[in-house]
């Protein structure tokens, strides 16, 4: 996630935030954050989409670095989003996470992002 230098909040301030695409139209919120306690760093976001009152919704992990934060609008902007890419990520339910400390999973989500591996 890009955001000012020195910005540091608590996980909680994020849970529940709206992630946006470019344009500003809300895809999805922030469900979870995902930590890699060796790396010392937040892997991945949890996004919810779509369901009711979170009845129904895809978990989807984004690459912590896919994001930037809007502090001003207390939000996340993921720029790469488009419907085609979540219709192609690989999506999972609240009682069937992925193996997150697999490597191939993780490879797999970045690129499906465009993004880096943070591990490398």
């Amino acid at each position: 996630m890009k955001a000012n230098p020195g910005t540091i909040l608590s996980s909680s301030t994020l849970h529940g935030n709206n992630v946006v695409d470019a344009k500003g139209d809300k895809i999805g919120s922030i469900d979870d954050l995902m930590i890699d306690l060796n790396a010392g760093k937040i892997a991945y976001a949890v996004v919810s989409v779509g369901g009711f009152l979170g009845m129904g919704d895809k978990l989807f992990a984004i690459p912590f670095s896919s994001l930037t934060l809007d502090t001003e609008n207390k939000r996340c902007v993921l720029n790469s989003a488009s419907r085609e890419i979540f219709d192609k990520a690989e999506g999972f339910d609240k009682d069937n996470w992925p193996q997150v400390a697999n490597r191939d999973w993780g490879t797999r989500i970045h690129h499906a992002w465009g993004a880096t591996p943070y591990w490398q």
